[in-house]
């Protein structure tokens, strides 16, 4: 039986995506995942006396947040490996903000379909895995094969946001000018899944070692991480000294595209530093309804984290 749970819910999904174009939700029974974080009663705002790193629980979804506090970061590449568009660093003055520890797994991003908020993810596959998004085996790894639009409904449902690229590397870099999250030694594997040394995803939380001044785990290698903002590979020469919330529109040929972080699994050592820019195409809701620009790109390489301002 249970290997026949996971083809009722694909065909559950198939069968409610074929009526309708808003979000149905799955029946619980059919929920293969089950490892969802134990929920505190409520997660509470930080105040003036709340210490960088510390911890609350979201009582949507069970993910735990870390504390990034006010102060000035220097953002962009400061090492001879940064590409042109990680340039010239700047010095940004940032708001206090929570980020997810992790990045939102398949148990969690379930919870959401069911609850009728957010689409299933496009493949229910990864990388290597013939089953994953519906197998209670990897309930605890980064849900992949969601576009743009669809991380950006579940950080909505869950009472976040996407994170911005400033506020993401903020989260990544802490007050010094460090290249990776965990300061300037060079990546392996006791920091990282990176370089296809695994070929997929693994489990959130698996390099602890690697994490941020912040205590933000998976910043670097794992899955790549949309961001809230459009891509531009000029955006650090303008002068936008606190909070930059990224170009009004992206500049390229495919106007829709967003910031991705943090590079993935599959990733060289010089792709996973911190202030490594990627892109792909996120959603664009004014295209007609069946083309591929509406729905946007979604990867096995290309998971998400949320972010919050209380």
């Amino acid at each position: 039986m249970k290997k026949l749970l996971p083809v009722l819910l694909v065909l559950m999904v198939f069968i409610s995506a074929c009526g309708s174009a808003d979000p149905t939700p799955v029946a619980m029974d059919a929920a293969i995942p089950t490892a969802v974080v134990e929920m505190n009663a409520t997660a509470a705002p930080a105040d003036a006396d709340t210490d960088a790193g510390s911890e609350r629980t979201s009582p949507v979804d069970g993910m735990v947040e870390v504390f990034v506090p006010a102060g000035d970061f220097r953002m962009g590449a400061m090492d001879t490996k940064g590409g042109e568009n990680e340039r010239p660093d700047h010095q940004i003055t940032m708001s206090a903000f929570w980020i997810d520890k992790h990045e939102v797994t398949n148990a969690m991003f379930m919870v959401c379909v069911q609850a009728g908020a957010c689409e299933p993810p496009d493949e229910f596959k990864s990388a290597s895995r013939d089953q994953y998004f519906t197998s209670d085996d990897f309930a605890d790894y980064p849900v992949v094969y969601v576009t743009w639009e669809n991380a950006n409904d579940y950080c909505e449902w869950a009472g976040r946001s996407l994170p911005s690229e400033a506020q993401w590397e903020r989260a990544a870099r802490g007050d010094d000018y460090r290249i990776f999250p965990w300061g300037d030694q060079r990546a392996d594997t006791s920091l990282a899944n990176f370089n296809n040394k695994v070929r997929d995803t693994t489990r959130v939380g698996s390099f602890p070692a690697g994490a941020s001044p912040f205590g933000a785990v998976d910043m670097a290698g794992n899955v790549w991480e949309w961001t809230n903002d459009f891509y531009d590979p000029g955006y650090y020469s303008l002068t936008i000294g606190a909070n930059p919330t990224g170009p009004l529109s992206a500049t390229s040929i495919h106007t829709q595209y967003r910031s991705i972080r943090g590079g993935g699994y599959q990733d060289v050592e010089n792709d996973i530093r911190l202030s490594k820019r990627g892109y792909a195409s996120g959603s664009d809701l004014q295209a007609d309804l069946d083309s591929a620009e509406y729905h946007g790109e979604s990867s096995p390489k290309i998971g998400f984290r949320c972010a919050s301002g209380n």
